[in-house]
């Protein structure tokens, strides 16, 4: 059970696009699982994608039918071409054409601080669903404070994202 009155020291930040729901955070601990499941509760939450290490076990997550993903790159630097077709391809599972009739649910994505990794796939998300690049990294900016280093914006600025036939993002 969660202690009332603890709270989360950086509470996740959400960002809404379109249909997409994200939740971007620091990464949870053993000792502190409980104040994000809880967050997670709040915003249906069915994904957890772990870009860092891992910090915390996954069977809490799992017994809640939270499904958590394991896609951890280099900090500072942008994912390689299979993490991004994989994370693109669980954005259109949750949020595609097919998923708008179901209750809306949201993707929860960290990294060590939430500021780096874990903004850059949600960048990549809004990008896909037809945001500017640059537009995306000020979006995320005004949602989370100090998000996004130099190279991690020039791999944003750098991202082309074409539709393929079949209406997927193609890594260019």
């Amino acid at each position: 059970m969660v202690n009332p009155q603890a709270r989360l020291l950086n509470k996740p930040a959400l960002i809404e696009y379109q249909n997409m729901k994200f939740l971007i955070s620091d990464a949870p601990s053993d000792s502190n699982l409980a104040l994000y499941i809880a967050e997670f509760e709040q915003h249906n939450v069915k994904d957890v994608v772990r870009v860092c290490d891992p910090t915390y076990a996954t069977s809490p997550l799992d017994n809640l039918g939270i499904k958590v993903h394991d896609w951890p790159f280099g900090d500072g630097e942008g994912p390689p071409p299979a993490i991004i077709r994989e994370w693109l391809d669980l954005i259109k599972s949750r949020f595609g054409k097919d998923q708008r009739k179901s209750p809306p649910c949201a993707i929860a994505v960290h990294c060590v601080a939430g500021l780096g990794r874990a903004p850059l796939l949600v960048a990549l998300a809004l990008i896909g669903a037809g945001m500017i690049q640059e537009d995306s990294i000020a979006y995320l900016r005004e949602r989370r404070r100090g998000v996004l280093n130099s190279k991690q914006s020039k791999f944003i600025l750098d991202y082309k994202c074409k539709k393929s036939r079949k209406g997927k993002c193609t890594i260019m």
